[in-house]
């Protein structure tokens, strides 16, 4: 079993995260991956105080497990946190905007508090409004975030936050993420997509299929999905989509959409509601690759977990000891022979 200071923190019996996913990461999906020792977080995306408290009243586990909400910060409203916190979660994640509002809410009601962050500056920011740990997402990242890759920024939040704890997101779909992500000084992964591609998940069967389907070169940064949504979020936030007839109908052509918004929307709505992701978006990370079926959650995290202890074990082996001094001496003496040149 893999122990992380993260995973103590809360209870864990592996130190994996589901990603708070809006409309996705319902309340038995966080059950199933709660249930089996990871961390289930409900996607509570914009705040829908309706949706949460129905999915709220599915989450049931046969035995008590650690599990929590997550909110887009920017859009969510004090009372639909203060809803989540009624319910008496282990934590509530803020992702995308400034945590110290609602992170104050979440740290007076006695809660654990983690904040999803793209870059060094705004995990500092998550650390000053009293983070117990932080989410450094890099861009591989399905869904929204933001433009550094998870190799990189993952040791760079580490170094600026230490001893905070830290995990990563953004690419993770399977045990040798994990296991990546411990060695570049995270106490965990976070997964989003692969948990998306999940029986549990309440996203449309086709779009589960179309993700277990797709490469990770079929994916795009793009503002286009949220432009014909309607949605205002900042535009330091892409998100990461599969490329679709509508993406490469709008791609580098946001002023002739916005001329034709209105039936363009409508007809977006109509596909969204048929489950034609021809139109429709289906958010998916660049670690699709590493998804060949949808599968039941609870599986996948014990899989994870498996493979992620069975690669850091073995790592030893990459290892060989230095040969000694007097040989190395010998060595030096008698160099090999160049090759002459013609």
């Amino acid at each position: 079993m893999i122990s992380t200071r993260f995973s103590q923190m809360l209870g864990l019996r592996h130190p994996i995260v589901l990603g708070p996913m809006g409309g996705v990461s319902g309340g038995r999906l966080a059950a199933a991956v709660s249930g089996a020792g990871g961390l289930g977080l409900i996607g509570a995306g914009y705040g829908d105080e309706i949706w949460l408290r129905q999915e709220l009243a599915l989450l049931r586990m046969p035995k008590r497990a650690p599990w929590g909400v997550g909110f887009i910060t920017w859009s969510a409203q004090r009372s639909a946190v203060e809803l989540a916190l009624d319910a008496a979660p282990d934590a509530i994640m803020l992702s995308f905007g400034d945590p110290r509002p609602l992170g104050s809410v979440v740290k007076a009601a006695g809660c654990r508090l983690l904040c999803q962050v793209q870059d060094v500056a705004g995990a500092r920011l998550a650390r000053d409004a009293g983070a117990d740990a932080i989410v450094a997402q890099g861009a591989e990242a399905g869904g929204h975030g933001g433009g550094r890759g998870t190799l990189a920024l993952v040791p760079a939040v580490v170094d600026a936050v230490d001893p905070l704890l830290v995990f990563a997101a953004g690419g993770i779909a399977d045990g040798r993420g994990l296991a990546a992500a411990l060695m570049l000084g995270a106490q965990g992964a976070l997964l989003g997509t692969r948990f998306y591609a999940s029986v549990e998940a309440l996203g449309h069967a086709q779009a589960k299929e179309r993700i277990a389907a797709a490469s990770g070169d079929e994916t795009a940064r793009t503002h286009l999905f949220d432009a014909v949504r309607g949605l205002a979020w900042p535009p330091q936030y892409t998100g990461r989509a599969l490329r679709n007839a509508f993406l490469r109908r709008w791609e580098g052509r946001g002023q002739a959409l916005t001329a034709v918004l209105p039936e363009v929307r409508a007809a977006y709505r109509d596909a969204t509601r048929a489950g034609d992701f021809d139109t429709a978006v289906v958010w998916a990370s660049e670690a699709v690759d590493q998804i060949r079926r949808v599968e039941r959650a609870a599986a996948l995290v014990r899989r994870i977990a498996s493979e992620a202890e069975a690669l850091l074990r073995s790592a030893s082996a990459h290892i060989r000891e230095a040969p000694p001094a007097r040989e190395r001496a010998d060595v030096s003496r008698h160099p090999m022979p160049q090759k002459e040149m013609p």
